[in-house]
């Protein structure tokens, strides 16, 4: 392999410091104010107008250049297999949110219209989804359990679940979430906020996802094996889920579960016949859809629910419900569950968003993103809907068939409607297990999501902590408070990192302006008389005080010592003054008398000595600022600290590196004044040392005043310490 060629680069100038800098280019202080820039984000003309506009209403910008030749055979495919996914899907996942299964296919239907008109993304697919389903259906179950709706029949003398007035609850309540998510979305994207998703880092999501897919499973297992445990609600529930199922499995349904095992093992070998063929079929096998109708007919021949007792999805109305307004009263219930809902399935939809744009070469518009997922949940809510986002099984066949646009959405929907209108009631027969197979076999994406954990443990341990953190939190205390307990841990972390940085010491690469970490590098070159300190953090109130202590323990000096043993030196100082005063009055006194001297006079040596310093202690302090992107009143206040305290044993300190933004926290922090100017500031760390060397070249230390009878300790003979040891009866003076 040829070495690289190295260009050789030569530049002369003067040594510049920040007041150097902002004369030469011209920097300028005119910054708008709030009043100004209030103005001008309300100022309205007929270009922003018309922006304003394609931007709120996407499908006004795109659709009048869709090209029929280039997409709409692709779409036409895809609109068609994705709302084949629909049926078997919405239905299943209407039995996460614990509502009747024709609600699933109304969820389908009226969010995913609704997306085509503002959504951004070409190729989501926007529909029912796992995981924000069991988050409903933990909303619906808590406020409308079984336990309200028993009645007694009075043909088997038992207790029995009213279904109806029950369904017809857990239904508002649905509704009632939906809506206010769909709300706090659009509120969300009107003032700006879609940046929230950045504090759902993808360890963070890939952990709570799969945490969340383990209360689907669970939540599933009732229909799989067709028994009837007792709704448990509140942190650890999963737990008491569990227990209660393995104590009620000796009442296993063995016609449900002979069902539930058929049709697994069915939908695996089916899915894994897609995989193999997956190059040589122009569509995937609609595996699910086969499922359904050949369960429906299996069980409509054979009886299943009269014979053996299986539970069918039973009556599905045709046609679509009246839009109805959730009832209000509910809003103060649910709002805790809604925020959370309506945080995860923005979170979910535009990591896939960004996936396929990024593939595809477009932009997605997080803040549309929300109010085009806060009107279709919003809107969907008066249509008797559940929460919304976009699914991954879909979404990749929607993109694999085709699909180039969000006409292929619209299609789907249009699907959704034939079947809703007119095939829906085909299904009543459907086996219930039947849908929690398919729930089951679409979550083996999300269950492979564990392997995520060796893969971090040897990229980023940290990482590794908040998947498997958030993955613990999201079991034991529900998807809910789950997802709040993950962000606030990850968010501590990212604390803990910044309260614990790197603190290093630079030396200079030689023959060059570069300058490196010590405890990283071996051949660096130490600049004499200089230490230069970095932390790897910005510095704010919570490393603040570190920042001083690691200064200190870098560079050897007990800033706290010295300064006291300075006091005490300066007291002692002026005590001698005082003395050698009333000593001199008196001699006066007696010469003036004309009588013998009868006081003996201390004899005050003046010691001169050559003030060279030790070659291993720092004349000056560089705080090389550039990894610091902004400083609060206490990281202002702390380096004014330094720069006095260590000013005051004769050390300079000067800053380096410092963006512009940094610059101005320290000018509105009160950091600079008369002794204090831009003139410490350098631009870079090697125009800082050239500052320190030229002035250490023109300084020079003087000597001191010392009682004959006391010792002197000098740098040379402290020990390798700055004035470890400095004598109480010992003052001197350092002039530089």
């Amino acid at each position: 392999m040829a070495e690289r060629r190295r260009m050789g680069y030569s530049v002369h100038r003067e040594i510049l410091d920040e007041e150097a800098v902002d004369e030469l280019a011209k920097k300028s202080d005119s910054k708008p104010s709030l009043s100004e820039k209030v103005k001008k984000s309300m100022r309205c003309s007929g270009p922003r107008l018309k922006s304003c506009l394609l931007g709120s209403v996407p499908v006004v910008s795109w659709l009048p250049r869709y090209s029929i030749r280039e997409n709409a055979l692709g779409d036409l495919i895809s609109g068609i297999s994705v709302g084949i996914m629909h049926l078997p899907q919405g239905m299943a996942y209407a039995l996460l949110a614990s509502v009747p299964a024709v609600f699933g296919l109304y969820s389908s239907f009226y969010p995913v219209l609704l997306y085509f008109i503002f959504g951004t993304s070409k190729h989501i697919s926007i529909g029912t989804f796992a995981v924000l389903s069991v988050m409903v259906g933990g909303v619906t179950e808590r406020l409308a359990p079984d336990s309200d709706f028993m009645t007694w029949d009075n043909v088997t003398n038992a207790s029995v679940v009213d279904i109806i007035p029950r369904d017809a609850e857990r239904v508002r309540v649905a509704a009632a979430v939906t809506f206010l998510s769909g709300l706090f979305q659009i509120l969300l994207g009107l003032v700006q906020f879609g940046f929230v998703v950045t504090y759902l880092s993808e360890p963070l999501v890939r952990g709570y996802t799969t945490g969340a897919a383990i209360h689907v499973i669970v939540s599933q297992l009732k229909y799989t094996f067709g028994i009837s445990p007792v709704r448990h609600s509140g942190p650890l529930s999963l737990i008491y889920t569990v227990l209660e199922i393995c104590y009620l499995l000796p009442k296993t349904n063995i016609g449900t579960l002979v069902v539930s095992i058929v049709a697994i093992i069915g939908l695996i070998l089916v899915k894994e016949l897609n995989s193999y063929l997956s190059k040589k079929l122009p569509v995937p096998i609609p595996v699910e859809l086969l499922g359904i109708v050949i369960a429906t007919v299996i069980s409509w021949q054979v009886n299943l629910a009269g014979r053996y007792g299986v539970d069918v999805v039973g009556l599905i109305p045709s046609g679509l419900q009246p839009p109805v307004l959730p009832t209000a009263s509910l809003f103060g219930q649910v709002i805790g569950d809604a925020f959370a809902i309506a945080v995860v399935g923005y979170g979910i939809a535009i990591s896939l968003g960004r996936i396929f744009a990024l593939k595809y070469g477009y932009k997605v518009d997080s803040n549309q993103e929300l109010i085009a997922l806060g009107l279709s949940n919003s809107v969907g809510g008066i249509f008797q809907c559940f929460a919304i986002s976009c699914s991954m099984s879909r979404t990749t066949v929607q993109e694999s068939t085709g699909g180039k646009t969000q006409v292929a959405g619209a299609l789907s929907a249009i699907v959704i409607l034939f079947i809703t209108l007119w095939i829906g009631t085909l299904f009543e027969d459907l086996p219930k297990a039947v849908l929690a197979a398919i729930i089951f076999v679409n979550l083996h994406g999300m269950m492979k999501q564990f392997m995520d954990i060796p893969v971090l443990w040897r990229s980023n341990k940290i990482d590794m902590v908040i998947w498997v953190v958030t993955f613990i939190l999201t079991l034991l205390l529900n998807p809910d408070l789950g997802l709040a307990a993950a962000i606030g841990f990850s968010m501590l972390t990212v604390i803990f990192r910044t309260q614990l940085p790197k603190y290093s010491i630079l030396e200079q690469v030689p023959d060059t302006d570069i300058y490196r970490p010590l405890e990283d590098y071996e051949q660096l070159k130490q600049v004499p008389g200089i230490l230069i300190f970095r932390s790897s953090a910005t510095l704010y109130f919570a490393n603040a005080e570190m920042y001083q202590e690691a200064l200190g323990e870098k560079s050897g000096i007990d800033i706290t010592k010295l300064l006291s043993a300075k006091k005490k030196l300066e007291a002692k100082r002026k005590r001698h003054e005082k003395k050698n005063a009333k000593e001199a009055a008196k001699r006066n006194a007696v010469d003036m008398e004309g009588g013998p001297e009868k006081e003996e006079q201390r004899e005050i040596a003046i010691i001169e000595m050559d003030a060279e310093p030790d070659p291993s202690l720092p004349r000056a302090i560089i705080l090389d600022l550039s990894p610091v992107n902004f400083l609060d009143t206490v990281g202002v206040k702390t380096l004014c600290s330094i720069q006095r305290d260590y000013g005051e044993i004769c050390i300079e300190v000067v800053l380096a590196g410092c963006l512009t933004g940094v610059v101005d926290n320290l000018q509105t922090g009160g950091f600079f004044s008369e002794k204090v100017t831009k003139s410490c500031l350098f631009s870079t760390v090697h125009d800082a040392v050239l500052h320190c060397q030229s002035a250490r070249t023109h300084s020079q230390d003087k000597v001191m005043y010392c009682d004959h009878s006391d010792t002197f300790v000098s740098p040379e003979n402290s020990g390798g310490g700055y004035y470890e040891e400095v004598l109480d009866t010992c003052l001197y003076e350092c002039i530089l």
